[in-house]
């Protein structure tokens, strides 16, 4: 059963030069303990939706349009404001892109973790200061007693993604969602990073949503992918089967533009030409087809999401498993 349930979600934002489509009817979905990895390139839309989700879209400009966020039973688009409080941060915590601009400045590490245990949690200082420092060992941050006094710019980049996931994991939540939490650090950190949330998930059992434009890292954390673009899921697939059959010209490209360990000298890694629509105007057909290889005229209309294998949907009018047998 899902612990978690997107349907048909759309999100518009309101602008002088006419209406961004920034999420355009995506559905998904997290069971518990599972880790959904959702992919693409800048602007397609992931973040969007999963702020949506937490309704923390800036409203105006943007707007929620239509959709069902289902969680224990409730639409979250229908809950109070009061009661997304209680649940944001509590049951459903968020680590974002930048710890240096997501935690304050002027508040100290201990006082800015400290502040959702009392809320939630209804601890004291005594006891929210005590967590906090269980919090900042659970995420490997060393002499953690010593640094809970210390404020953001005196960790390092690490750290400060260390202490945003303690932060996220405060109050043991169900629900994780990373927003590229690895893109700002440098690679030996990101691998540093990526284990400990890996080691988090089978100790406390949270499902984890993972934002990401690198399919690198999604290999090595995901169970599950959902490939968007323009605002579109355009493909969904157990990782295993997206790496060995991926069914869209997108997910192809992305994929093909990886370097790999095993690829030979003389391959080259193979771009994806054009840009992104935009989405003001987007077209009404597949919204890919302009950068696609495999296009035909059917793509002209819209494809909806198929199945084409168990636990696998693609929207695309061709079979590209068949066409790359030609």
């Amino acid at each position: 059963m899902a612990l978690l349930e997107v349907c048909n979600l759309k999100t518009r934002f309101y602008t002088d030069d006419g209406v961004v489509q920034a999420v355009n009817g995506v559905s998904w979905d997290v069971t518990e303990g599972e880790t959904l990895s959702i992919v693409g390139e800048s602007g397609c839309g992931k973040s969007v939706s999963v702020l949506s989700i937490l309704r923390l879209i800036p409203q105006p400009p943007g707007k929620i349009e239509a959709g069902e966020v289902m969680f224990e039973g409730q639409d979250m688009m229908q809950l109070s404001d009061d009661k997304m409080r209680s649940i944001r941060g509590n049951k459903i915590a968020m680590v974002f892109q930048d710890p240096m601009t997501s935690l304050n400045p002027v508040l100290t590490i201990n006082s800015q973790i400290s502040e959702a245990l009392m809320l939630h949690l209804r601890m004291n200082k005594k006891e929210a200061r005590e967590r906090t420092a269980e919090l900042l060992k659970l995420v490997q941050i060393p002499q953690a007693e010593d640094r809970l006094d210390d404020y953001p710019h005196q960790f390092s980049g690490g750290m400060r993604q260390r202490a945003m996931i303690a932060m996220a994991l405060s109050c043991n939540p169900q629900i994780l969602i990373a927003d590229e939490p690895t893109t700002a650090l440098d690679v030996t950190i990101q691998a540093q990073i990526i284990e400990l949330v890996k080691e988090l998930r089978d100790e406390i059992g949270m499902a984890i949503i993972w934002i990401t434009h690198d399919l690198g890292i999604v290999a090595g954390i995901a169970d599950r992918v959902a490939v968007m673009y323009a605002g579109f899921i355009i493909e969904s697939a157990d990782v295993k089967d997206l790496y060995a059959d991926p069914r869209h010209p997108y997910t192809l490209g992305l994929l093909g533009s990886v370097p790999r360990l095993d690829m030979h000298k003389k391959e080259k890694l193979t771009p994806i030409y054009g840009l992104p629509p935009d989405l003001i105007d987007l077209p009404t057909g597949c919204p890919f087809a302009p950068r696609c290889d495999y296009r035909i005229d059917r793509c002209a209309e819209r494809p909806e999401l198929r199945s084409v294998a168990p636990r696998h949907e693609v929207a695309c009018w061709v079979d590209i498993s068949e066409e790359r047998k030609r």
